[in-house]
């Protein structure tokens, strides 16, 4: 350990740095005494206690041009580390991509899954091609009917709100636009939707199917018909301006 570090140590520390060999501060001394007897190391005395270190005359002590030369080595050594390093990256990233990556009974799986995908999908196409009644006609009429009677309401209540709002606003002071988020009043634009979108829809449907006696909405699916209808609910119930 002397000879590894080379710097003055006390009989206390070495002895600590010894513990892990259960080697007691007793038989430390010992072995420094007899060290020092045999010549292989000196010490000094300070007072009561003891430094001891190696003797100097034991190493090859290396010139100027000995140490450039291993200072040149050593930065080789650590380029070399660091090529090591960034190569061991590279290969680690590859094994996580090819880890991420799916197994060939995964795509077989996955293939086959999308085979049948498609298969009911060409099966669904055919019958709508054949002129299949997907909605019957009861049930497309009662979805026109509420379609025409939450757009009525909601341009009603879009109305009642505008004159109600213009009768407190008129004379205020305040900013029209800080009092409408005071209030946490919102505009169907600010939630992105139109009345106006809804109504012009409804009239192009009726505009387009009208003259061959077919139905409102009768060329959409019955999950599409649903969702319409129950998209103009919410808006028409939580929105009213």
């Amino acid at each position: 350990m002397h000879c590894q570090q080379n710097k003055p140590l006390n009989s206390q520390i070495i002895a600590d740095s010894l513990q892990k060999f259960n080697l007691k501060k007793t038989a430390v001394q010992k072995a420094l005494d007899t060290l020092t007897d045999n010549g292989r190391i000196s010490f000094k005395e300070y007072g009561k206690q003891k430094i001891y270190l190696a003797r100097q005359d034991q190493f090859n002590i290396l010139n100027a041009d000995e140490l450039n030369q291993m200072k040149e080595e050593n930065a080789k050594l650590q380029q070399q580390l660091e090529e090591q390093m960034k190569l061991i990256s590279e290969v680690e990233g590859e094994i996580k991509t090819l880890q991420s990556n799916l197994t060939l009974e995964q795509i077989r799986d996955r293939g086959n899954k999308l085979q049948s995908e498609v298969k009911q999908m060409e099966e669904k196409l055919k019958e709508l091609r054949g002129g299949v009644t997907l909605v019957r006609p009861e049930d497309r009429k009662a979805v026109e009917d509420t379609y025409r009677e939450k757009i009525s309401q909601w341009r009603k209540r879009k109305r009642m709100f505008k004159d109600l709002w213009d009768a407190i606003t008129e004379n205020s002071p305040k900013d029209l636009k800080e009092f409408k988020e005071e209030l946490g009043i919102e505009y169907d634009e600010d939630i992105g939707v139109s009345l106006q979108t809804f109504s012009d829809m409804l009239q192009h449907e009726l505009g387009n199917h009208i003259s061959v006696a077919k139905p409102l909405f009768a060329h959409l699916t019955p999950s599409k018909v649903i969702e319409l209808h129950t998209t103009v609910c919410a808006t028409s119930m939580a929105h009213y301006v």
